[in-house]
Order: C-alpha cells, then structure tokens, then sequence
C-alpha cells in the first residue's frame, strides 16, 4: 500500500536502543506518519513522513493530526510511548478510529482509578489506598499490614516504586513515590499508591484486543532486584510457555480488559502468581518496554510492531502457533555505584555463542546515578537464547560477564546535584 492510500500515525518513538526494532517492523508493515518532540533523524528510514511537534501539549497534536488526515487519509493511530497513550487515544477518538477508548486508557495510565475499577469488577487486585501524605501514607500500611509497596498513581518501568516493611520507610517510599511522579504527567502529580505487598513469581502478558475481545499474544517472566526498590534487571520469554495457556491466567486478563472497557490495542499487564491465584499488578495501555516485544519476536516469531498495526487498523494480528522451542532473555547492565561512564563495551553476536544481540545503551560521558536518585540506569543489554530458562540464564551470566563498564565515581555532591 502506498501512503497516498493512508498512513498509520505513530505518536512519539522512544529511544533508539529500545523501540527502533518496533518502528522498523510497523513501517514495514504500513506507511507511517511519525510524531516527536525533536528532529528526527534515526527515523527516517522507517517513515513516509513526520511532524516534529511538541507531543507534551495535545491540542497542538489534535491540530497536527487533523492537518494530516486532510492531506493523506489516518487509518489508524499507534504509541507505545507510557506518557501518550492518553493523547494517541484522544487523536484515534477525534479522527473516528479504532481506539481503545478514552476512559479505557485512563484506566490503565491512572494506578488508582485502575484499582477502584477492576475491584469493584471483582478482579483480583492487592488492598490498596491512596495518599496525600506520609502520616496518611503510614495509617493506611498499619491497616494493610506491612510490608507494602508504595508507588506513584501514573508512572511506569518501576520508576519510584519500593518496598516499604515499617513506617520509618514508608515515610522514605512516599517522599521517594511522590517525587517520581513530579516528572510525569501534570495529571497525576502529588500523592501515592500504598498496596499489599504480593508474594511469588512475576510474569507480564502482551495481548491484542479487538473489538472488545482479547487475546494473549507472549509472556514474560521477570527478574527484579536493588531492594527495595524493583529495577527491572531481565525478562524470559519462550516459545512454548505452557502458562500462556492457563485457562485462570486468560481469564483474569480477559475479565480485566472487559472491566476498563478496553476496545482496541495492545496491552502489557503485570500480574504476581500468588497462592490465591493470578493478582493484576497493572495494566499498561502500550506494548511492553524493555525490549519484551523483542524477545518475543526471537522466541516465537510474533512480529508486535506489525501487530500494533494491525489493530489499530481494526485486524487481528497474525500470531504464529508454530515456533522453535527455545527461551530468550534479556539482561541489563547497571553500574556498581553512582558514576561517570568513560566506556562501554559489549560481547559480539557470533554463530553458536547464544546471543542474539547485545548493545550500549550510554555515551561517554553519561552520569549514572542509582535508585533512589535515578532509575533505570542501565549502561547495557544482552539479549541471549537457551534451550530451557536455567540454560538461558547461563548463556545470559557468560554475555553479562563480557560486557565491560569503564567508569569513574560520581562525587556525593555531584551525584545529589549539590
């Protein structure tokens, strides 16, 4: 198809390490009209054409999209960007697209009103409140029972959540919360989420939803770590997951989706697997970070940037049943202390070594600062396959050790902005 018959409108892109497979995959599959708040340069090679525009103000990005649509038909808007899914909604309900909804977008991107909906849908959720202070924040723990995430009502990847096992540090969790989300979006600014803190293994589920129905697409097992705070340091994705086939999984996911009136779009949700059975941690409106949808790409050949397409133009994607049985992971490197990289250098992908692919994701002469000061502070990836998750995780520990960080201290001031 030519973009003289339409273009999908893409809102925002992300970093280059992270979503550049995405955009490749999605212009590949439709011509794409991109929007972003600096010039774009990596970009253009994926994209029939683009806007630079300032993405944080969403009349002006209503106004763009409108100004396209009159020269070549939108037939479908994308983003997989946490801070506009709410804006790439309101363009999909402004030009009659398929959209997930407004309000159904606003139940993933706001923690606290996502709570109070699957809740009173009879969803599994952990006990919750939210705050406005420390001492608020602290009577609501006592009566949960500690310990007790605590968390920001609209962030993502983690950012400002901890663990907090007394009141001391719940006072800590909430100052740390808050702060988080002070660099988001105006409309969830000030005060925090204090929830139960839920026991066992981590997963995360992409799927598809069309036309209210929703299907499971890939399933990652997370890897989380730096208490007590969750950095995401690594995800597993296979090809024969027999979990992805639960019929309890499928139907929580299945009966939160319909909770938020999800219509159309790919969703990431994180649940815990505890003994009373799978618990929603949270739904997220976008396809997963990390470099998820990648892995899942290796592992059973699901191609997301297509599939993001595909639904936002009102199909079904195409979900391939038949896939080498392997497993894949990804692991990130983060610096030992707060500090000043110098270099970094990562192990090559060669014929047999099981890594798939591996990259930098710092320049010389970043700062590093570790959680609570910064989070996600990564200065590498490696991304390798096994046979089975033990086997994966080797092949990842061998990558990880050939990655080489050369840095220098970041001064306790420096490092504080003092």
């Amino acid at each position: 198809m030519s973009s003289a018959e339409g273009v999908v409108l893409v809102i925002g892109c992300g970093m280059r390490p992270y979503r550049e497979y995405l955009l490749a995959s999605a212009g590949h599959r439709h011509p794409l009209w991109l929007f972003t708040g600096t010039e774009q340069t990596w970009q253009e090679r994926h994209i029939t054409g683009g806007t630079v525009l300032d993405l944080q103000d969403r009349d002006a990005v209503l106004a763009a999209a409108r100004a396209v649509n009159a020269a070549t038909p939108v037939l479908g808007v994308v983003s997989w960007d946490e801070a506009l899914i709410v804006t790439a909604a309101h363009v999909a309900d402004e030009l009659g697209l398929p959209g997930a909804g407004i309000s159904a977008i606003e139940g993933c991107r706001d923690k606290w009103l996502s709570r109070r909906t699957l809740t009173a849908a009879g969803v599994a959720q952990p006990d919750f409140g939210f705050v406005h202070d420390e001492e608020q924040a602290v009577r609501v723990a006592e009566r949960i029972g500690y310990p007790v995430v605590v968390k920001p009502r609209g962030g993502g990847a983690s950012i400002g959540v901890s663990l907090a096992e007394d009141g001391e540090a719940v006072r800590k969790a909430f100052r740390t919360a808050e702060d988080a989300s002070f660099g988001g979006s105006p409309a969830y600014q000030g005060g925090a989420l204090v929830e139960e803190y839920l026991t066992g293994p981590e997963i995360s589920v992409d799927g598809a939803v069309v036309d209210g129905e929703y299907t499971p697409m890939f399933l990652a097992h997370k890897t989380v770590g730096m208490h007590p705070y969750f950095e995401e340091l690594g995800h597993l994705v296979s090809s024969s997951d027999e979990l992805l086939a639960d019929p309890v999984l499928r139907s929580t996911l299945a009966r939160a989706h319909s909770a938020i009136d999800f219509r159309y779009g790919i969703t990431h949700t994180e649940l815990k697997l505890t003994e009373r059975g799978p618990v929603i941690v949270e739904i997220n409106g976008r396809l997963g970070g990390d470099l998820i949808p990648l892995l899942a790409r290796f592992a059973t050949g699901i191609d997301p940037g297509a599939a993001a397409v595909d639904v936002a133009l009102g199909m079904r994607p195409h979900i391939p049943y038949e896939a080498e049985d392997r497993w894949v992971g990804v692991r990130f490197g983060y610096p030992k202390q707060d500090c000043v990289v110098e270099s970094v250098s990562v192990p090559d992908t060669l014929l047999g070594n099981g890594i798939l692919a591996s990259d930098a994701l710092v320049e010389p002469g970043a700062r590093m600062r570790l959680p609570p000061a910064e989070f996600i502070s990564r200065h590498a990836y490696v991304i390798c396959a096994g046979r089975d998750p033990d086997d994966c995780e080797v092949v990842l520990d061998k990558a990880m050790a050939l990655v080489r960080l050369t840095a220098y201290p970041l001064l306790p001031s420096v490092a504080t902005g003092g």
